[in-house]
């Protein structure tokens, strides 16, 4: 499986910003699509995940009501559209994918595939 992250970029705070992270291969094994970020000298840290069905959302609390994870399983693409950005979300966005189960989802270790990571800037 292959994960291609794009749409980062630069943009003020109180801007909007939308990014896509398409698998390609073995797709079956990419039921729960998330996205993790890490700032530099910081950790990867959880920001949102979302299951196959879409049943099972999560969200990390310094992202929730400001992010959106969706996903188009035709197209095996999900998206984090985000909102509201702050200074504090600069950082470098990943995406993964795994047969994760709903008790792990916020977990970096069990995801199996990541993408390349695509940089976001919030200039304050």
């Amino acid at each position: 499986v292959q994960l291609q992250a794009s749409g980062g970029g630069l943009v003020q705070a109180g801007g909007s910003l939308g990014l896509s992270c398409a698998a390609s291969g073995r797709t079956y094994s990419t039921r729960t699509m998330s996205w993790f970020r890490q700032a530099p000298g910081q950790e990867r840290e959880f920001v949102a995940a979302l299951s196959w069905s879409g049943g099972i959302t999560s969200y990390a609390d310094s992202v929730k009501g400001r992010f959106t994870i969706s996903r188009d399983n035709a197209r095996n693409t999900v998206y984090l559209q985000m909102n509201n950005l702050k200074p504090g979300d600069t950082a470098v966005y990943y995406c993964a994918a795994g047969l994760v189960g709903s008790a792990y989802i916020r977990a970096p270790n069990v995801y199996t595939y990541w993408g390349q990571g695509t940089l976001v800037t919030v200039s304050s």
